[in-house]
């Protein structure tokens, strides 16, 4: 499995405040990214699984639908999360 306990406690530690707070908005944001990614190498080599395709664009939705309440929310913190993690917005 790629996303192992230890690896999701860090994503959590690094982009939300704790490693236990999993329902900050950084964090979830942060950890769509990370399995986007993975989906995305994943979709390289296996062109016609669309099954994967498919859930990679619900999560590409649910990430924008968190990224527009950040910003609605608090825009320092929407911007921080974008420059840190990289995304294009």
């Amino acid at each position: 499995m790629y996303l192992t306990k230890e690896v999701k406690a860090e994503i959590f530690a690094k982009h939300g405040e704790t490693a236990t707070n999993t329902g900050s908005a950084e964090g979830q944001i942060a950890l769509f990214t990370h399995r986007i990614n993975h989906l995305t190498g994943h979709l390289k080599n296996n062109r016609k699984d669309y099954n994967t395709e498919r859930s990679l664009v619900k999560l590409v939705g649910k990430r924008r639908s968190l990224l527009d309440y950040l910003m609605k929310k608090d825009i320092l913190r929407y911007r921080a999360i974008v420059k840190e993690l990289g995304l294009r917005k």
